[in-house]
């Protein structure tokens, strides 16, 4: 899912975590070496992604090579990382795309050596995989109308008697963003009163940005939901200077560590938590259990959770796992 840093660390353009050096596709436990391909490591949700891949690799014995884009827009860059993997020895390939499309050509290389690749929090474009004979084993990830839809419920818990509200995504046509947008007008149609949408890119100072001019125009506003924590931040601080904290409600998603204490002091009034520890998790699980012969499901939603004041202390305990139960099927499939 898209998002960029919230502090500033130098792009990373590849970090090989445990070095894959048999000649065959067998790690030295005998399950298959895993390649992973991920968005921008300068972002704590994608690093937080590694750790739960890597993770589950040291668990289990299994050989993992991570590598990841200079930064979430640089999908040229990504897909070559894609390119020069495919022709390795790697016997499963997660793949965490920055669009639909840029890791099509890697994809159909894989799939034309019958490599398994599992998909992870960003989906790429099903009718383009189609087409490239490339359709990955599974995809894991994020409902992210759901998400949309369950910060909409809460914004209708905060604003009972509705309200004007204003809505935060990221880069304009993003599938993520335009996802949660639309789950959450689903959720407030006819109850809240929806009266501007922006772009900010991702980025906590654009959000900061655009915040300030839509509290100038709207006056009376009464709420902000914003498509990722980041940029949350951004719209928090925004909302602050104007003195109106705890006027205007804030929502975002993520669940990223500095949100949840965000949350946990009132600056920030809720974030839908979203788990790519567990996603990267479960990406690594999905690779063992094709290298025991399993059949994958074919969609699995991750883990989401409504972080309030209520429970965030609970939710930063936990963190980077969820604090709740959640299903996870290739538990069993990986025995």
């Amino acid at each position: 899912m898209p998002r960029t840093a919230f502090r500033g660390v130098a792009a990373v353009a590849a970090l090989t975590l445990i070095s894959a050096c048999s000649s065959t596709d067998e790690g030295t436990s005998g399950t298959a070496k895993v390649a992973a391909v991920i968005k921008g490591l300068d972002n704590p949700f994608f690093q937080t992604m590694e750790s739960g891949i890597t993770d589950q690799a040291k668990a289990s014995g299994t050989e993992v090579t991570v590598q990841a884009a200079n930064s979430i827009t640089d999908t040229t860059g990504q897909a070559d990382k894609l390119t020069g993997l495919a022709g390795q020895d790697y016997g499963c390939y997660i793949i965490n795309p920055i669009t639909g499309t840029n890791l099509i050509q890697g994809m159909a290389q894989l799939a034309a050596q019958k490599k398994t690749i599992v998909n992870i929090d960003s989906p790429v474009d099903a009718a383009a995989a189609k087409a490239a004979n490339a359709t990955p084993a599974t995809y894991i990830g994020t409902n992210n109308v759901s998400a949309g839809q369950k910060a909409g419920e809460q914004m209708i818990t905060l604003l009972p008697d509705g309200g004007k509200v204003a809505a935060v995504g990221g880069i304009a046509g993003d599938v993520t963003s335009g996802a949660r947008i639309e789950g959450f007008t689903q959720a407030t149609t006819g109850k809240l009163t929806l009266v501007q949408t922006v772009a900010a890119n991702w980025e906590r100072q654009e959000a900061l940005t655009q915040a300030t001019n839509i509290l100038r125009a709207q006056p009376d506003l009464e709420g902000f939901f914003v498509a990722n924590d980041d940029m949350g931040l951004g719209v928090s601080r925004a909302v602050a200077t104007a003195g109106k904290t705890g006027q205007v409600k804030v929502i975002s998603v993520d669940g990223i560590k500095d949100a949840l204490e965000a949350v946990k002091a009132g600056q920030l009034d809720a974030t839908v938590a979203q788990y790519p520890y567990a996603i990267g998790q479960m990406g690594m699980e999905a690779c063992q259990a094709a290298a025991k012969g399993a059949t994958l499901p074919a969609n699995v939603e991750a883990p989401v959770e409504v972080v309030t004041a209520e429970n965030a202390e609970k939710a930063l305990a936990a963190t980077p796992k969820p604090f709740g139960e959640y299903a996870d099927p290739f538990k069993s499939l990986v025995g």
